[in-house]
């Protein structure tokens, strides 16, 4: 839609940011913390870019107070940030660690401090490594009552002080990465394994939802998706009906069952006949349909461009961690979809697509088929920074990147699309799982590389001082 004139942002609209507990903290042994799959799995040789990890990561952990300080210099109105399960409890269930829980009292009473919305995510990727020896984790029924109990300790802690909740951060990306790809933990490529995993995961969300109502009556709860928009190739009939697979394939398949507690019938047809339904017990589809959240979490950073694709076609590609641009290739699912560069749209370095009315179009689409309000839980680019003479970072291509997604935003807001807030991704510089540090993505540049932590020294990039006009005149200054 055209609109002669756009609706301003709503007071009181979320305008934040966002992190990850292993991609930020460090300290990874300190203080009675366990290991995560994460801890283990980035000290296989190969795994990540150049053998980098989370151990110290930046430092957050110790170095809070002075990014909160920054957040609040920024004008900041929500952070997001997620609890590291093995800080709180070591073993995953069991003991609680009270140093752990100390640290995310302070995090939040610090932000709280400087009237910053705190917005915890339950579950960002790290499991602990505990439950991934004992029963698998996300392939054992175990995990949604551990899952419980570790999220029951957290609304009870901090519930009467943080009233946004993330549940799961990108299950469609971990479960995928974890168990199809083979390129997260644990490592395995097994596409019924995935999908039993998936169904455990979204039986343990929904479950965690259900008790949320009873813990923190008063607060909002939703997963995370990582959403990527389908659009076909072109009008050739074969494209739009790959397209439509993809849609129910990559996005329905998730965002359904978050929303109505049901699996999209054509998938599901799809996965019996090829062996790969997940096991439905007793009792799961009522569980599903009882957990519906109160907004719809996305975290977008590209739409996919797709193609017909025979049952003799493309299979899996290569994924582009190195950020030499052109190095990802075409992948999909022979018989469904695949793939293919967009002729219309750049993309950074890493191949990403870069696509601000692709949000503009998911917003509606998520608005038009579900019916929730919309959080938006992370959006951002990554790119190669350089530090200049006299602690100067000049992002222009991030003010850039950002500036017409927000503008995209408030198309969607103009059209009706209700959506709480923006978080970026991300505040300070972090680690990026598998690429390393060298993909920065903060408004804070973090004096650290993929070989030498430095001295972590933060600095203010051009983007933070945009950011900080951008959220004082609620999205009028551009």
């Amino acid at each position: 839609m055209e609109h002669k004139q756009l609706r301003p942002f709503p007071d009181g609209f979320l305008w934040g940011s966002a992190s990850a507990a292993y991609q930020v903290e460090g300290a990874w042994n300190e203080d009675g913390k366990g290991p995560s799959v994460w801890d283990v799995f980035a000290k296989q040789p190969g795994r990540t870019f150049k053998g980098t990890n989370g151990d110290v990561a930046v430092d957050h952990y110790h170095r809070y107070k002075e990014d909160v300080a920054l957040m609040a210099e920024m004008g900041l109105k929500a952070y997001r940030f997620s609890v590291a399960w093995s800080r709180v409890f070591p073993n995953g269930k069991g003991e609680v660690n009270e140093k752990g829980l100390q640290f995310y009292d302070n995090l939040i009473n610090e932000l709280l401090t400087h009237h910053i919305e705190p917005i915890i995510t339950l579950y960002h990727w790290d499991v602990p490594q505990a439950l991934m020896d004992e029963y698998g984790a996300w392939e054992s029924r175990q995990i949604i009552d551990d899952f419980h109990d570790y999220a029951v300790t957290l609304f009870q802690r901090f519930g009467d002080r943080v009233k946004y909740w993330v549940t799961l951060n990108e299950q469609n990306i971990f479960i995928t990465f974890g168990y199809r790809l083979g390129l997260h933990p644990p490592g395995v490529k097994d596409v019924k394994r995935m999908y039993e995993a998936n169904h455990i995961a979204n039986l343990a969300n929904a479950k965690v939802i259900q008790a949320f109502r009873h813990y923190v009556p008063d607060g909002k709860i939703g997963p995370s998706f990582a959403y990527s928009p389908m659009y076909p190739y072109d009008c050739r009939p074969e494209n739009v009906l790959a397209f439509e697979n993809a849609e129910e394939f990559q996005n329905h398949w998730w965002m359904d069952v978050y929303a109505w507690g049901t699996y999209p019938q054509a998938a599901w047809n799809y996965l019996e006949q090829q062996g790969l339904a997940p096991t439905i017990e007793p009792g799961d589809m009522e569980l599903l349909k009882a957990g519906k959240p109160d907004f719809m979490g996305v975290n977008y950073y590209q739409t996919k461009t797709i193609e017909y694709n025979p049952l003799n076609g493309v299979g899996e590609g290569i994924m582009n961690t190195t950020g030499k641009k052109g190095t990802s290739t075409e992948s999909g699912v022979p018989g469904l979809f695949k793939t293919i560069r967009n002729p219309y749209l750049e993309t950074t370095n890493w191949d990403w697509t870069i696509d601000p009315v692709g949000l503009h179009i998911g917003l509606r689409r998520i608005a038009s088929r579900y019916g929730l309000p919309i959080l938006i839980t992370e959006n951002g680019l990554g790119e190669f920074d350089k530090l200049e003479d006299g602690d100067i970072v000049n992002d222009d291509y991030r003010i850039d990147y950002l500036r017409h997604h927000i503008q995209e935003i408030q198309r969607a807001i103009t059209d009706g699309v209700d959506v709480i807030g923006y978080c970026t991704w991300s505040f300070t510089d972090l680690l990026s799982w598998l690429n390393g540090y060298q993909k920065r993505y903060g408004f804070v540049y973090v004096n650290r590389d993929d070989e030498s932590e430095k001295d972590l020294r933060r600095i203010k990039k051009k983007s933070f001082y945009w950011y900080k006009q951008v959220i004082a005149s609620n999205g009028k200054e551009l």
